[in-house]
């Protein structure tokens, strides 16, 4: 409706201000001529041609000027007026012949002032136009603030709305006027903004749902199979028969096999939880011997000294590098590993060396990406989460984790800084 009195209101205008110029065009442009006035000083040039000068022009208001034949100013009652023919109808002056015994002895020019009547037609011309084009003006920028109100800020508040949307920034609302063109269409699309977030939460929900659930299960199976492990190291104690030991080695192996993916499974629910919690407090280097110690399976690690000094550290965060370290050694190289520990800078440097084949050189920076196994997992078990966990736990106790291969083997490189 405003659109339709804007048009309508521009179209008035231009309307009156092109009549009123036609009107202007087509009006009388050219001065009254006064045709009494005209004959009144020809007659007094004709009756008084011997002495022009001698007229009566008292009683006449116009200028006039008096040529003979050849065009010879004789009498002119102004400077400013047409002293040729061709300057008199250059000027559209009147000119009249001056008979005199029926011969033309000269020329009458009549001063017109046409030309003032042309410069003022010209100026209501110009008035009107200007006048008319600059409320024209005036009302296409009003009608432009007006469209920019409704029209195009809208638009570019849903545009900045779609970009939030589409980066998941669902928490900003869609403020708009319920009164512009698009307030019930706006509206709709908050609606579906705050359907959108409803639904993003009640899936956040329901996955953590299922993470806790995974990792409480998790929880609850790494009892009885740490059950299984005590009763089959106790029962190889006792045991006499070999064919006996033999199977109660299989069944410790594989309860070891189950208890360290059920940690994977168990550690990674946690990460993605956010729930693996990093306590750092100032520790003893001797505390290390006792973690390397907790790992030692196999009796496979020959340790060296532990430089004295504080680091900082979680014990059981650390513990649990240890595990996922050593337990891929016992895994993938099967062979005696050796552990040396120094200071380097602000860290205590701790190098897990085992000598078997390592890995190659591509896989080297892969190797702590999440579930990834390399190309000799080949047979063993395993969810690639291992080293993924622990760079993460070593991130947050402000350490690094690091590794490359040797010529005679693999080396892991854990750095403890020091408190």
């Amino acid at each position: 409706m405003r659109t339709k009195w804007m048009i309508g209101f521009v179209a008035i205008i231009l309307g009156v201000g092109i009549t009123y110029s036609w009107l202007l065009m087509n009006g009388q442009v050219e001065a009254d001529v006064d045709i009494v006035a005209i004959n009144e000083i020809v007659k007094q040039v004709e009756s008084h041609w011997e002495r022009i000068d001698q007229g009566n022009y008292s009683n006449l208001n116009q200028q006039f000027v008096v040529m003979d034949a050849n065009e010879k100013v004789l009498f002119a009652t102004a400077d400013h007026l047409s002293t040729t023919l061709n300057e008199g109808i250059k000027n559209r002056d009147s000119i009249v012949d001056v008979v005199v015994n029926g011969t033309i002895v000269g020329k009458v020019i009549v001063h017109n002032n046409s030309n003032n009547v042309l410069k003022q037609w010209q100026e209501k011309l110009t008035i009107v136009m200007v006048v008319t084009f600059s409320a024209v003006a005036l009302l296409c920028l009003a009608y432009t603030r007006y469209l920019n109100r409704i029209v195009v800020r809208p638009f570019n508040k849903l545009k900045d709305f779609a970009q939030n949307v589409a980066h998941g920034n669902l928490d900003i609302p869609l403020d708009m006027d319920r009164n512009n063109l698009f307030g019930a269409f706006s509206e709709s699309f908050d609606m579906m903004r705050e359907e959108l977030a409803a639904a993003r939460q009640s899936e956040y929900l329901a996955n953590r749902s299922k993470k806790e659930l995974v990792a409480s299960l998790s929880h609850d199976i790494k009892t009885p199979v740490a059950s299984i492990k005590a009763v089959s190291e106790w029962m190889l104690v006792l045991a006499t028969n070999e064919k006996e030991r033999k199977q109660l080695n299989t069944i410790y192996a594989k309860a070891e096999q189950i208890h360290l993916l059920v940690t994977d499974m168990f550690h990674a629910t946690l990460e993605e939880l956010d729930e693996l919690k990093v306590t750092v407090a100032d520790e003893h280097s001797s505390v290390l011997q006792r973690l390397i110690e907790n790992s030692n399976y196999y009796d496979k690690i020959e340790c060296g000294d532990i430089p004295e000094c504080m680091i900082s550290m979680d014990v059981a965060r650390l513990q649990q590098v240890f595990d996922n370290v050593l337990s891929n050694s016992y895994k993938y190289a099967n062979t005696p590993v050796r552990i040396t520990q120094q200071i380097v800078g602000p860290y205590l440097e701790v190098k897990i060396m085992d000598y078997g084949r390592g890995v190659s050189e591509d896989e080297l920076p892969l190797l702590f990406n999440k579930f990834y196994r390399g190309d000799h997992v080949e047979g063993q078990t395993g969810t690639g989460l291992g080293l993924y966990i622990s760079k993460y736990l070593m991130e947050k106790m402000q350490g690094y984790i690091t590794c490359y291969n040797r010529t005679d083997g693999f080396t892991v490189t854990l750095q403890i800084p020091l408190s």
